[in-house]
């Protein structure tokens, strides 16, 4: 290895700033960007980095591994000790048969392909169980694994180009729910393959619902990814607003729906590069789509709706770092409306982040408490969760330490 390369903060015993230093560096940030994420100065941050300053405290080594993005406390830390998964969760014990599924392809003609109108439902009744049940990847991943090799079926087996179109739709919708299932599990590339698999049949089928819902989850892909892919983020998402918008005009209710949802995407990928005007502009734009919505309308895969826009508006401002502007929109949004369980928890998440953001630990954890009753599989899988309650098991108020802490034994990241 040449003298002057990089250090790898997996394998050298490296100081905390250093670990900083490389892991930004390889997130594609400038020391103003993370220092603005964080709350501290650059100035701070740069003496931190060059070992001028100590280790700063657990609650700041939580804000850095968010704001990085970093996946294991000790790759930050380089304690073997501090070996916590931030935002993967963990594995599924049906993970392993949804990714035989998706890997398998049966080149000959021994599954048999089920009725196009039977798919149709058992993928309906797939959707709607996940949305009501609150261990929803159980409740999916007990299913996909018939779904994937079926609807695999169901294309190989179409005779005409029509019936083969209609089969893609549905293999692409398949694919959308798998992703659901797989994401922030420990199989990366999995996901990937997954979403690229669901891009390429959507737009096989000429569907604009399927192409819109691929693009949406797509982008997702790539907007976690971290900094360095959120232009791409924005590039696959402007090309389905794009696509789409042609048809908004005349478009049906999920049309119309799934371009609010790729609307909004464009406004939450503004907020995490901390563009506050264009991530509201776009949160606008799309309430405005959902305006157009009948009031009890949610989109079956998205939840995107009337509803759903309070939920969004605290996204957004979490993202922005706004800690007063999170805790102003989560009193105006009402999560009880939500109908789909893990997309609630995932809004009592963010409102958890909003309170920790604007200094409110206890209510914090109390939202998270929330978030575990809506669906304990949803807090099981989120980092941002994960590292609140990592955080607050070391706070020095004896009954918010407590209940971080049983709340941390159910979600699985602390032993009892």
């Amino acid at each position: 290895m040449p003298s002057d390369a990089t250090p790898d903060p997996y394998a050298d015993p490296l100081r905390f700033g250093q670990r900083v230093q490389i892991i930004r560096e390889r997130r594609g940030m400038t020391q103003t960007q993370l220092a603005g994420l964080v709350g501290i100065s650059p100035h701070t941050l740069r003496k931190l980095e060059n070992g001028q300053q100590k280790a700063p405290g657990l609650e700041m080594v939580m804000r850095i591994a968010e704001a990085l993005r970093v996946r294991d406390l000790a790759d930050l830390t380089g304690r073997p000790d501090a070996h916590v998964d931030l935002f993967i969760g963990p594995g599924h014990p049906r993970l392993a048969a949804v990714k035989a599924a998706v890997d398998s392809f049966a080149l000959g003609s021994s599954v048999e392909p089920p009725p196009v109108a039977h798919l149709e439902a058992r993928l309906h009744a797939a959707w709607k169980a996940r949305h009501a049940a609150k261990n929803h990847r159980e409740a999916i991943g007990a299913l996909l694994p018939d779904l994937i090799r079926d609807a695999q079926a169901l294309v190989r087996a179409a005779d005409s180009s029509n019936e083969r179109r209609r089969a893609q739709a549905l293999l692409a919708q398949t694919y959308s729910l798998s992703q659901f299932f797989i994401a922030y599990q420990p199989d990366s590339s999995l996901l990937w393959r997954v979403a690229e698999r669901g891009m390429i049949a959507a737009q096989d089928s000429s569907d604009p619902h399927a192409i819109g819902v691929a693009a949406w989850l797509l982008a997702q892909a790539h907007r976690d990814s971290g900094p360095r892919h959120l232009e791409t983020a924005d590039a696959v998402n402007l090309e389905a607003v794009r696509f789409l918008e042609p048809l908004l005009p005349d478009a049906g209710d999920d049309v119309l729906a799934i371009a609010g949802a790729l609307e909004f995407e464009l406004g939450y990928t503004a907020a995490r590069r901390q563009d506050t005007g264009t991530a509201w502009r776009h949160w606008d734009k799309a309430n405005t789509m959902a305006s157009r919505l009948p009031a009890d309308y949610y989109h079956p895969i998205t939840s995107f709706s009337q509803a759903i826009m309070g939920a969004h508006a605290v996204t957004v401002a979490v993202e922005l770092h706004q800690g007063g502007e999170s805790v102003r929109q989560a009193a105006r949004a009402d999560g009880a409306v939500i109908k789909s369980r893990p997309r609630r928890a995932r809004h009592r998440i963010e409102e958890a982040r909003g309170f920790q953001l604007d200094g409110q630990p206890d209510v914090a954890v109390a939202s998270l408490e929330k978030a575990f009753e809506a669906a304990p599989e949803t807090i099981r899988y989120n980092g941002y969760a994960r590292a609140i309650l990592l955080e607050e098991v070391e706070s020095t108020q004896a009954a918010r330490r407590r209940r971080a802490s049983e709340l941390a034994v159910k979600v699985g990241i602390l032993t009892a």
